[in-house]
């Protein structure tokens, strides 16, 4: 299984402050060597974290597996198309919320989703969708031309109990169903080292995006280490 190291927060650390430093691309030699296999950016429609220089430096290093995570807006959809990521993610956005809170509704928004998704592969780019774990949703992504889904695991890291087994068996089915239709599956958000164990074991699933509790474990024990356990716990 492949372990994508979402940067956002090294940037986060830095804009709080307005300075230079920390320069989340300082990361990126640290997290392959560690373990890491990819690294994931969400360039947001406010700039909150990661910049639009930021994002075009990391599609500029030789070899490296970028997915940019952003809304499925025109402004997004052309940065993406200039700078040719081999990836990227479609994710609902809000300038409210502190951190995605739920899938994209891919049947609602079809209109603006189809003619994105076009623009993106006919840029060579790989889409993703982050979808909940919902047939009809995953239906409409096959249907879209996304080559990958990403399932929310949110709703599962914040819940306990039997409610979380409930929301890891509609994870496991939606796994099951995804890669059964021919979509490579992956998953994220709320991600620990604690609650990912069980959500690695599910075997459709190719990758896990990890990005918040990388970089607060970091705060603790360093980054390279950090990295290290996660990936230690995937295999």
């Amino acid at each position: 299984m492949l372990l994508g190291v979402n940067i956002d927060h090294i940037a986060t650390i830095r804009q709080v402050r307005g300075t230079t430093y920390p320069d989340p691309l300082d990361a990126v030699a640290i997290c392959l060597k560690s373990g890491g296999d990819s690294i994931t950016a969400h360039l947001r429609e406010d700039r909150r974290h990661i910049q639009d220089r930021d994002m075009a430096r990391l599609c500029t290093i030789p070899d490296l597996h970028v997915n940019m995570e952003m809304a499925a807006t025109d402004e997004m959809v052309g940065i993406c198309c200039d700078l040719k990521p081999i990836a990227c993610c479609l994710v609902p956005e809000k300038r409210e919320e502190l951190t995605t809170e739920g899938g994209l509704d891919v049947i609602g928004g079809e209109a603006y989703l189809r003619p994105a998704i076009a623009r993106l592969n006919a840029a060579g780019v790989r889409v993703s969708l982050f979808i909940d774990a919902d047939k009809a949703q995953i239906n409409k992504a096959i249907e879209l031309g996304a080559a990958v889904i990403e399932l929310h695991t949110g709703h599962y890291a914040d819940v306990t109990g039997q409610a979380r087994q409930d929301e890891l068996k509609r994870l496991q089915d939606a796994a099951t169903f995804a890669a059964g239709m021919g979509l490579i599956v992956h998953a994220g958000h709320g991600l620990t080292l604690e609650n990912t164990p069980d959500i690695a074991a599910i075997p459709e699933l190719k990758e896990l995006n990890i990005g918040h509790a990388i970089v607060a474990d970091a705060l603790f024990k360093g980054l390279a280490q950090s990295i290290a356990d996660f990936k230690a716990l995937l295999r």
